[in-house]
């Protein structure tokens, strides 16, 4: 049966990173029990989100921290790719499912990595382990001043992050030694970001700087941006897209400095007149707050996305609309770890168009992407199932 056409004019994807709604039936086989980053805000006592409540959050299923509304259009989207990382997250949203998990290393990376990445750089390797960026620099920032050696290091995350101090290594060296890395890193290695870790300062008082730099793998198949961009529409990332999709599928991108930044980002191209996709991540949820076990930060920072949303609504056109989501969790109560964590997460659509419906539990965050897709009149070849019909 063919689609119905629907060929809307804008689409704005915003991703509240690491925004979980609670564990999924195999969170348990990736170390999480218990989790759910929403009720670990909601616990906090702080929690102030009229907006989203009234867009249905309090109605999805399996929340029960929130009020319900008889409003709304929304969802529980459970990940169905085997990971629990901003790339694997982000790759299901634009419509890939990921069967394999990207490789960790919880041991520090084999010699099969380091001898060839020591050879082509001419550099040494210090701490190759799992390690809190922080601590990593303090721990080993003076010898690396004193000898040059790169401090190499990863996380639960599938990255290969290496720190250099700013006067020993220029930041563009040290990109260069991340491109290095990144061409090492393929197949089996092939993690999901090699990253650069710059930081200024002396031993006891090392700062990291805003240098960071990502480089991502490229996905393995089509995206929803890819897509969108072949259909000569806009495809335009803000925050941490560019670096997630490295880069493929963009016809324009804009990084964020927080999630104000962020915003203002977003409200700036909600203003402008485009034909198109605009996907956005905020990543302090996830970077500031739910790594760092702070609940009432991370409930603050929901409650200063709901307070801008009215805003960034007013300026939607008849012919636009808007989906909020997550690409994984990160529960700020949640003690074992202080990695992601395995859960559904949140959609809410938002439009003059939308009606109200309950749109269950969707078996792929990929739904976003088939639903995004026959929204805009793209085609695209994607294993999730579009929804856009339910919904307008």
């Amino acid at each position: 049966m063919q689609k119905e056409v629907f060929a809307l004019k804008r689409v704005f994807l915003i991703v509240l990173d690491s925004f979980g709604i609670g564990q999924m039936p195999d969170s348990e086989k990736f170390g999480d029990v218990g989790i759910n980053t929403l009720r670990a805000c909601a616990a906090t006592g702080k929690l102030n989100i009229p907006n989203m409540i009234a867009a249905g959050l309090g109605n999805i299923d399996g929340v029960d921290c929130l009020p319900r509304t008889e409003s709304g259009a929304y969802a529980r989207l459970t990940e169905k790719s085997m990971g629990k990382d901003t790339t694997i997250g982000h790759w299901e949203i634009a419509g890939i499912v990921s069967d394999d998990p990207l490789p960790t290393y919880p041991d520090g990376f084999p010699e099969e990595i380091l001898a060839p990445f020591r050879a082509e750089t001419g550099c040494g390797v210090l701490a190759n382990a799992p390690w809190s960026g922080t601590e990593v620099i303090e721990k080993y920032g003076a010898e690396h001043m004193r000898t040059g050696d790169l401090i190499v290091y990863t996380s639960a995350d599938s990255v290969f992050q290496i720190a250099a101090h700013e006067d020993i290594v220029p930041p563009e060296t040290l990109y260069e030694y991340c491109r290095i890395a990144r061409k090492l890193l393929q197949g089996k290695h092939g993690v999901g970001r090699v990253i650069a870790r710059p930081f200024v300062g002396q031993p006891g008082s090392f700062k990291r700087t805003a240098n960071r730099h990502d480089f991502s793998l490229e996905p393995p198949k089509t995206t929803l941006l890819d897509a969108v961009k072949a259909a000569g529409m806009a495809s335009i990332g803000v925050g941490k897209i560019h670096d997630i999709f490295a880069g493929q599928g963009l016809t324009e991108y804009v990084y964020n400095k927080s999630n104000a930044d962020g915003m203002t980002h977003a409200l700036h191209y909600a203003k402008q007149d485009f034909t198109g996709l605009c996907f956005v991540n905020l990543v302090d949820f996830d970077m500031q707050f739910g790594h760092r076990r702070d609940a009432v930060g991370y409930a603050n920072a929901l409650n200063e996305f709901d307070a801008w949303l009215p805003g960034f609504l007013a300026e939607m056109g008849e012919d636009d609309l808007v989906m909020i989501t997550a690409d994984h969790g990160c529960d700020p109560a949640y003690t074992a770890t202080t990695d992601h964590t395995r859960e559904y997460v949140p959609l809410l659509v938002l439009g003059k168009q939308v009606k109200n419906v309950n749109l269950g539990t969707r078996a792929s965050f990929a739904d976003i992407a088939a639903t995004t897709a026959q929204l805009l009149g793209v085609e695209l070849d994607t294993p999730g199932e579009s929804f856009a019909g339910e919904i307008l």
